[in-house]
């Protein structure tokens, strides 16, 4: 093995993996990274061109070969990430995977896709910011005590989600997410005026889907009944890391609502 086809085969594992995010699936990925060895193996005339392959000129041609086929990413997964990427203009996708996801330098990007530096700046920021708000969770909470709903309110905000409001009552509760259609609730049991966050979960569940953590001092109500499958439970008293790492896994896991919607498509 030459040295040009060593270096090839350094770039495999990264040509791989901007292949599959390239096309949507592993796949069709795996099959564009073949025909791109193809490519440069056979060369003119059936034998390796004499330069040093770089990442750059594969990346391109990876482009190449997906934009001649006529074929696009196939539908997001269920994936909020994936959801997100798949919202992107092409070009700002792919531009998005080279700098984020490939770790190239912005110059280097601009160059695969054959654009001017300073639009690719432009275009980078724009497609973080896209990224980014479309990854930013709005959340419901649904506390009586307001010292304990604020101190949730400041993880959430510290976080970078948005809170849509408090809710000390399920009329309160179904008021909020009816105005904000929220993407998550954070939910005592035991609430005002008697009333019951497991209720107001089914309820939101029957209107539209809303994951839901439960924060309670009630820990076994939900298992007592059954009912589990409703959300996961967080015991008070809480630490902040528990609210993080429990809001983290709802806005990053697809639920399986979302996962057989994304398979329809």
């Amino acid at each position: 093995m030459d040295q040009n086809t060593r270096h090839l085969m350094e770039h495999l594992p990264y040509l791989r993996r901007y292949a599959r995010a390239l096309t949507g699936t592993s796949t069709q990925g795996d099959a564009l990274v073949t025909r791109t060895l193809e490519w440069y193996l056979d060369g003119p005339g059936g034998s390796a061109p004499a330069v040093d392959p770089s990442r750059g000129s594969l990346y391109r041609y990876l482009n190449q070969l997906q934009d001649s086929s006529g074929a696009r990413a196939g539908a997001p997964g269920a994936h909020p990430v994936e959801a997100a990427l798949h919202s992107l203009d092409e070009m700002d996708r792919r531009l998005y995977l080279l700098v984020n996801l490939e770790d190239l330098p912005v110059a280097d990007a601009a160059t695969v896709l054959g654009i001017a530096p300073e639009d690719a700046v432009e275009r980078l920021n724009f497609a973080r910011e896209r990224v980014r708000s479309k990854l930013t969770a709005t959340i419901l909470i649904v506390e009586d005590d307001a010292i304990i709903a604020f101190d949730l309110a400041e993880t959430v905000r510290g976080m970078g989600h948005t809170v849509c409001g408090n809710a000390a009552t399920m009329d309160e509760a179904l008021s909020l997410a009816g105005r904000h259609a929220p993407t998550l609730a954070l939910m005592d049991i035991r609430l005002a005026e008697g009333d019951n966050g497991i209720e107001v979960a089914r309820e939101l569940r029957r209107q539209r889907f809303l994951p839901v953590i439960f924060v309670t001092a009630f820990p076994n109500e939900l298992a007592k009944q059954g009912l589990e499958h409703l959300g996961p439970v967080i015991p008070k008293p809480f630490t902040r890391e528990q609210i993080e790492q429990a809001i983290t896994r709802a806005v990053f896991t697809p639920h399986p609502e979302e996962a057989s919607l994304a398979m329809k498509h």
